[in-house]
């Protein structure tokens, strides 16, 4: 690999780290298919502050009636693990959840709760492999494997950054040499001057059934407020 390329592949990744998103706000769906291709759809918005592997978020369903006001609240850490909160108002009580748990399945779909985490680069070793593409899309093909501070599922992962605008176009999630998950970023557009999939594709492996998360209604950089990402404010807003 010629050294022009690496220097390139390290200032992309040196943009992922200074992220813009310091503020996030979007409406969108999780259309989960199984593997005999039935369909259930939930509605979700996610609120998200401050910088990228340093921020808070919040996940609340707000639809069908028998999910609505089911949130997680996710804190990420730049040196370790992120914190993690559900809300279940049937149960008018919230859970952590547990790092032993972080790889069982987000509320039926194929999202696990590590994948709701954020990848900050600084929790990872990066190894350039190739160039690959996507979708048309010519993209550095990249080898992430989580260092020991790191508590993860998956032994190392394979990401796809795109060479034209610096987004994901696909990561492979593997544990040893067995695929566990794949997310399919795709309707990647500039909102704002950020360049954003409005549709990632996660695909389980094993279970072989796929989800599709849709972004829709979406803002950047709009007023929010940093006591709306606590555990108090999980039940205050059900």
């Amino acid at each position: 690999m010629s050294r022009v390329l690496t220097a390139v592949f390290n200032i992309s990744f040196l943009l992922l780290q200074i992220d813009p998103r310091q503020i996030l706000d979007y409406e969108g769906t999780l259309r989960v298919i199984d593997a005999k291709s039935k369909i259930t759809e939930k509605r979700w918005q996610y609120d998200r502050i401050g910088s990228h592997g340093s921020s808070k978020a919040v996940l609340r369903f707000t639809a069908p009636a028998e999910v609505k006001g089911v949130a997680l609240l996710v804190l990420n850490h730049p040196d370790r693990s992120s914190d993690q909160w559900m809300w279940t108002p049937a149960l008018n009580r919230d859970r952590r959840i547990a790092l032993q748990d972080r790889s069982t399945r987000f509320f039926g779909t194929d999202f696990s709760f590590e994948d709701l985490e954020e990848r900050d680069t600084n929790q990872f070793d990066f190894r350039l492999l190739s160039e690959e593409s996507i979708d048309g899309a010519s993209c550095w093909k990249v080898q992430s494997t989580p260092r020991q501070t790191k508590v993860s599922q998956y032994t190392h992962s394979y990401l796809w950054i795109r060479e034209d605008n610096y987004a994901f176009a696909q990561i492979e999630n593997y544990n040893k040499d067995q695929l566990v998950r794949r997310a399919h970023y795709s309707d990647i557009r500039n909102d704002q001057g950020i360049w954003t999939a409005h549709q990632i594709d996660m695909h389980d492996a094993k279970r072989n059934s796929h989800t599709i998360l849709r972004i829709e209604k979406l803002q950047y950089n709009v007023p929010m407020k940093d006591d709306a990402f606590t555990r108090e404010a999980l039940s205050r807003e059900s």
